[in-house]
């Protein structure tokens, strides 16, 4: 359970968070130790992280954010690279021998 003077000082951190305005690393720091234990405090966060998405982005992806949906920190996409794919048999091929087909 938060005290009111912890969660006042929380909600000031994730507002300026959402708004994009400057957060220092200690209060990043002090922010995440709390939302790795409450879940209140994770979903703030998240849905900070989520107006900064809706802030930067247009089209369907603006729409994703707004839903909350999709991933908040999406990674690269896998693109095989067109002049080389690979080959799913040759990443098995590589494979420890208990995994590998005989």
């Amino acid at each position: 359970m938060l005290t009111p003077s912890t969660r006042l000082r929380l909600q000031e951190i994730v507002q300026r968070i959402g708004t994009n305005q400057a957060v220092s690393l200690e209060e990043r720091i002090y922010l995440q130790k709390f939302a790795d234990r409450d879940h209140s405090v994770a979903t703030w966060l998240r849905q900070a992280r989520r107006q900064q998405q809706v802030a930067t982005s247009e089209g369907v992806d603006r729409l994703m954010a707004q839903l909350d949906l999709g991933e908040l920190d999406p990674g690269p996409s896998f693109r095989p690279d067109p002049e080389d794919p690979g080959d799913l048999g040759d990443w098995f091929g590589q494979a420890p021998n208990w995994l590998r087909r005989s």
